[in-house]
This record gives structure tokens, sequence and C-alpha cells, in this order.
């Protein structure tokens, strides 16, 4: 079992190969997949917490045809080596894929952020670090966890954090065979193709994508965003499955009840992967949201 992910091993067939490229920017070299028209508006993809750019194999091939498409893997996921200096905390993030669009010369009319990258997306927006003309959250992991389990998750976090064998437990859980598509399906309810289901069991596999996902989760801080979201001064579209089994609809419309700009748009069985789902569907929701704000 290979610590990372490598890009000639676990890379080989990767989605969207062809449009992968590898840039340095500070202490991080990043996995970066772009296409699109270079003239066209440019459209920011950022994936959430244990994903890559596999995430958005279908999606970004679709949106690619109206705007100019950038992913990435962010630090300590995927393909992506190094970390940022102040580590893997929501702001640190968000100033690190700041640093790489200015690297790359690109300024985004609109960030797409699914889960936890809504989160980035929309933090790169509050601290000045990005100015789109709107954002879209799927399955946007933007408010703390009600009740008990919301003080248990952060403190669960930190602990797998500490304990250096965490990270090779669970990638030794998600090389038997067919774990990793059973612990999609249970944590999110999303029935995924086996192209999407491969990329995942690949990437789990290996003990250094699984520590980037712990680390990510354990220096998280939602509260300190839930407090800032009123002042989000963009559109925002609310894209979320209703049978979502990670981040329930009912969060979705508490924070189109916090940020004014913000509505819901919910899509009927399906998960919280809704992109990888129905990638048509939302692509299509995403091009008709930018019509009306770009």
């Amino acid at each position: 079992m290979s610590s990372a992910p490598r890009w000639d091993v676990e890379g080989q067939g990767w989605p969207n190969r062809a449009d992968s490229r590898f840039v340095e920017v500070g202490r991080v070299r990043w996995h970066v997949q772009t296409m699109g028209p270079e003239n066209a508006p440019v459209l920011l993809l950022i994936h959430g917490t244990g994903a890559a750019t596999h995430s958005w194999r279908d999606l970004a091939p679709l949106l690619a045809t109206r705007f100019r498409v950038v992913a990435c893997d962010l630090p300590g996921h995927g393909f992506t080596r190094g970390r940022p200096a102040a580590g893997l905390t929501m702001a640190a993030m968000a100033r690190a894929v700041a640093d790489l669009l200015g690297v790359l010369g690109m300024a985004p009319a609109l960030i797409v952020g699914h889960s936890a990258g809504a989160a980035i997306g929309l933090r790169m927006v509050l601290d000045g670090l990005a100015a789109p003309r709107a954002v879209v959250g799927l399955g946007a992991a933007l408010l703390p966890i009600p009740g008990l389990a919301g003080v248990l998750f952060p403190t669960l976090a930190r602990m797998l954090f500490v304990n250096p064998l965490a990270p090779h437990l669970f990638a030794r859980m998600a090389r038997v065979p067919g774990e990793t598509g059973r612990f999609l399906a249970r944590s999110t309810a999303s029935r995924i193709d086996a192209t999407g289901v491969s990329a995942y069991e690949r990437l789990f596999a290996t003990a250094g994508h699984c520590a980037g996902a712990i680390t990510m989760m354990a220096d998280w801080d939602l509260p300190a965003l839930r407090r800032d979201l009123g002042r989000v001064p963009v559109p925002v579209l609310l894209i979320h499955g209703a049978a979502d089994a990670a981040i329930p609809l009912a969060h979705a419309h508490e924070t189109a009840t916090i940020i004014p700009t913000a509505r819901v748009v919910s899509l009927a069985g399906l998960g919280h992967l809704v992109h990888e789902e129905r990638a048509a569907d939302v692509a299509a929701l995403i091009t008709e949201f930018a019509t009306e704000v770009c």
C-alpha cells in the first residue's frame, strides 16, 4: 500500500487525464485539470473532503462547452503534494487555491464547490481572495452539525488526526473488495458509476489520501463560517439531493435563510454526490444560473 496516490500507478486511466498537469506554487505541487475555450469565462471547481478531480469527470466536460473550467486536487488529496504553511484549515485552503489561481492567471467568474468545497469557495469570497459573479454549492457543507454530534465529530476527527495508525486502518478497509462502494452508498445515499467507484477505491486505499481527509476534518471551523455567511455579497445557488445522507436538505434551506442572496434547488431521489449521479441535470442548472448572473 502506497503512502499517497501515485500518478504513474493510481493515476493510470484517471478521468480526463489528458487535461491534467502539475503546477508548483510555493510548498505545494498541484494536480490541475483545465478544459474549455481559453477566452471563455473561468469556472472554478472545488471538490469536497476525501475526493479529487475525478469527482468532476462528467460535469467538467459539459461545463467546458461554455466555460474555461479549472479543477484541482486540494492539498492532502489526490495527486497534489505538499501542504500550505498554515495547514489544511478552511482559511489556509482558500488562500492556497487563490495562490494557485494567481499563478495560473485565472480569475473565476463562477465558483462551484461540492460539500466542503463550497465552504472553501465562500471563504475565498468572504476573505477577498476571489470576486466571482456567483457561487454554486452542491450538497454544500456550510453549517455546524447540530446537537451532540456537532461537538463529538470535530473531536473525533482530531483524535484520528493524532493517531498515526488511523489513515493506514482506513486504507486497509478500503482495500477490501466492494467496501468502498458500500461505504459511499451508506454515507452519501448516492449511486455512482463504476468509473467513479474505482477512482475512490484507488484514493481511499492510500494512507496519504486518508490522512489528508482526516486532517482537513480536524482543522475545519464551520461555526466561524456560519457567523460570516450573512455577509456573502454574491448570488448563491444551492443544488441539493433530496435524499442526501451526509448533509440533510434541511441544512440547505437553513443556509438560504442566512445568506440573503441564496436559493435552493432540490433534486428528488439523489444523494450527496448529486453531480456524479446526474451530471447533465446539474450542468443545466449551473448554466441557467450563470446566464442569469454572469
